[in-house]
């Protein structure tokens, strides 16, 4: 039998609140839920899922850091840090596997300031506009490349 692929998926700011946003802009599906989720799919697909969140765009740079020495893919939903922060583009640029960049919504029809993805700069690819579906195709994606690469 084959090792689970070791595989992070990280979220940022404020993506502990989905299911709670009146606007229904991230869906309702509650984080815990798609937390959930997010598992029992990784598992279907041969993946062994980190999942985490944080506020604090250091303990995500942290994490990333860290994925180095433990992760084959990265799987990444900076939320508003996507816009801003060069520090989480410098430490996956240092990630050696391949990463997926992930947004609930379609950035590219919210404004304009949300055009602009810092993370995208690092990322194989994004996924964006598909809701909790999105975060399924992220985990399968990493999955076939990190799969790919081992080949």
């Amino acid at each position: 039998m084959t090792a689970p692929i070791p595989i992070l998926f990280l979220n940022g700011p404020n993506a502990n609140l989905y299911g709670l946003d009146p606007s229904g802009t991230y869906g309702t599906e509650s984080f815990p839920a798609l937390k959930a989720r997010c598992e029992r799919h990784a598992e279907s697909v041969g993946v062994g899922l980190d999942f985490r969140q944080s506020n604090h765009e250091g303990v995500l740079v942290d994490w990333i850091q860290e994925a180095r020495g433990t992760a084959a893919g990265l799987a990444v939903n900076a939320a508003g840090l996507t816009y801003t922060s060069v520090a989480i583009l410098d430490a996956l640029l240092a990630f050696p596997g391949p990463i997926v960049e992930v947004h609930m919504s379609n950035i590219w029809k919210r404004e304009p300031f949300r055009h602009h993805s810092y993370v995208s700069r690092a990322a194989t690819g994004v996924v964006a506009g598909l809701g909790g579906l999105g975060y399924e195709l992220a985990i399968t994606a990493l999955a076939t490349l990190v799969r790919e690469v081992r080949a």
